[in-house]
């Protein structure tokens, strides 16, 4: 089973039930929806979803006892709260409720041979009913004969994707023949996804090992592992901890790295150091460095790190200093301009990056190159 198309719709009922109808008229074999399942007038999705289907759009029993239960301890009216929680417990006929994460309820019902899954908007939410309803039916009929191929991810880190084309050049045609393959371009990596049929992993095997040959440690992730994971990996491996000290990305960095569970064995805390006060007198950066050099700067960068290392007593720190933009930038210092500083148990050093994007992009990519800066040092054993 493969995605075929994804789509996005805006809140209007004409809209949503076209594009419902057109995919099941495409031949798909799943639809999934996510979104629209709140309490208020724009959110149409369930309706959407009978209408599309030609079924009545009736209250479910089972549905408005767990918005009932839900809802528990809201806020509401009498007469608001009976009005919003029926209009969330308003199912497809014949459809299956799917217990809510908030407070709405999904559905899966069958159409025409296809299987229609409906799931919230949110995330978190979308995530957990998704798993609950891999097991209900008529989901869990169609992923038990659906199969489809195998997937491995692999990641290269500062890799163009040309380098890759010549590495797999001289794969065998009939190797290439058994295997689909996508590569993707994000934040300085590659993500390099292989699928083939159980019997043909061997073709798969032969593409991984040319990669592995020609990029060398480049491809630091043959398991699909990001460099979040294999970050968290190489410090709990190491008993080590680290401590982050971010201008630009203004918290980026530590949410990152903070974002798994038991990451306070090896995060110890860090520093939103956006203004040079904080700089100077919270992590000890030199006043001198910022008059000479500027807060965007490669010596600020390393002293940023330094001062975080020693402020919480980590074995590793990593600084990031930039132009996020979109102002601010000068002809010496543009936007996209950031320092990545990474102080450890060897010493301390700095690396300029010149990224290209918006705002959010500059910030993303530089908690990427500052984590695969760790990453690298990590693997090697020392700083940089």
């Amino acid at each position: 089973m493969r995605v075929e198309r994804v789509e996005v719709v805006g809140d209007d009922l004409e809209a949503l039930v076209g594009a419902i109808r057109a995919a099941l008229e495409g031949g798909v074999d799943l639809l999934c929806t996510s979104g629209g399942l709140g309490p208020t007038h724009d959110d149409l999705t369930m309706e959407a979803v009978a209408t599309a289907t030609g079924r009545a759009l009736a209250l479910d029993p089972d549905a408005l006892a767990m918005v009932e239960e839900r809802s528990r301890g809201l806020r509401q009216t009498p007469g608001v709260a009976r009005r919003v929680r029926e209009k969330q417990a308003m199912l497809p006929a014949g459809a299956t409720v799917l217990p809510p994460v908030g407070t709405a309820p999904g559905a899966a019902l069958e159409h025409e041979g296809a299987v229609v899954v409906v799931l919230p908007g949110p995330p978190w939410e979308l995530q957990e009913m998704w798993e609950a309803a891999r097991s209900e039916p008529p989901l869990a009929a169609l992923l038990a004969r659906g199969g489809g191929a195998p997937e491995r991810v692999l990641r290269a880190f500062a890799v163009p994707e040309s380098r890759v084309v010549a590495a797999l050049g001289p794969l065998d045609p009939g190797a290439w023949e058994r295997l689909t393959v996508g590569i993707c371009a994000r934040d300085a990596e590659l993500e390099i996804t292989v699928r083939s049929a159980p019997e043909d992993a061997w073709a798969a095997d032969a593409l991984e090992a040319r990669l592995g040959d020609e990029l060398g440690a480049a491809l630091y992730s043959r398991d699909g592992a990001t460099v979040d994971e294999v970050v968290a990996r190489l410090l709990t491996a190491a008993g080590q901890t680290v401590a982050v000290a971010e201008s630009c990305t203004g918290g980026g960095l530590g949410a990152r790295l903070t974002a798994r569970p038991g990451s306070s064995a090896y995060v110890l805390g860090g520093v939103i150091a956006y203004s040079d006060g904080v700089k100077r007198d919270v992590l000890g950066v030199d006043p001198g460095l910022l008059r000479r050099h500027g807060a965007v700067s490669a010596p600020v960068a390393e002293e940023m790190a330094a001062g975080a290392r020693d402020l919480v007593g980590s074995d590793w720190a990593l600084a990031i200093t930039g132009v996020a933009g979109p102002g601010g930038g000068t002809p010496e210092k543009p936007v996209g301009l950031v320092y990545v500083g990474l102080a450890g148990p060897d010493g301390v050093a700095a690396r300029e990056h010149r990224l290209r994007g918006d705002r959010e992009a500059i910030r993303d990519r530089s908690a990427a190159l500052a984590l695969h800066a760790l990453r690298v040092a990590l693997e090697a054993g020392r700083a940089v």
